[in-house]
């Protein structure tokens, strides 16, 4: 198990917004558990990347572990050029590479999520949802964001969807921080 300060950064180069990152975006689909090997390497060709994670903590034996997981398991998105892209296929720890279509659409749906991290806020994987209500966030960090809100007894939490993966993640947010979309 990796000591926090033995992971990757989350985002490479540091202190830079995903929304500044220049080139064509790609997300590696990497081999199992390849995740943070293949940051390291994208870090140390200077290849930017964003490697969303989260911690888990397990109790076992009396003994509590965390560990920091990939949020997306089994994909990296990186960004830059033709010779980036080739770059990470030597690698050998991808098992393919998808092609982004709409840029923009990738990098607007993976801001907020970039935003929460740094914020130091706990996201969490969750289920990709196909039907459920679309919301916009009216108040605090994530002013003007849209996802889907899902109400439990203990807390409202904000789905924020990965469309291209089919996958998600969310955020718990105060229910009068949301309002509904038509």
């Amino acid at each position: 198990m990796l000591k926090a300060s033995e992971n990757p950064p989350m985002a490479w180069p540091e202190g830079k917004s995903i929304v500044d990152f220049t080139g064509t975006w790609w997300v590696a689909h990497t081999k199992a558990r390849n995740e943070k090997a293949l940051a390291w390497q994208l870090l140390h060709k200077d290849v930017a990347y964003f490697l969303p994670m989260h911690w888990k903590v397990k109790k076992s034996r009396g003994r509590t572990f965390k560990s920091l997981l990939p949020l997306f398991s089994g994909y990296l998105f990186f960004c830059g050029q033709e010779t980036d892209r080739l770059d990470v296929l030597k690698t050998n720890r991808v098992a393919g590479i998808i092609c982004v279509q709409d840029q923009g659409r990738l990098v607007s749906e993976l801001a907020p999520i970039e935003k929460l991290l740094r914020l130091g806020k706990s996201v969490i994987p969750h289920e990709y949802i196909k039907v459920g209500q679309k919301c916009r966030v009216t108040a605090g960090p994530l002013i003007g964001t849209e996802g889907l809100v899902l109400r439990t007894p203990k807390e409202t939490r904000l789905v924020l969807q990965v469309d291209m993966l089919g996958q998600a993640a969310s955020v718990e947010i105060d229910y009068d921080m949301v309002e509904k979309l038509e």
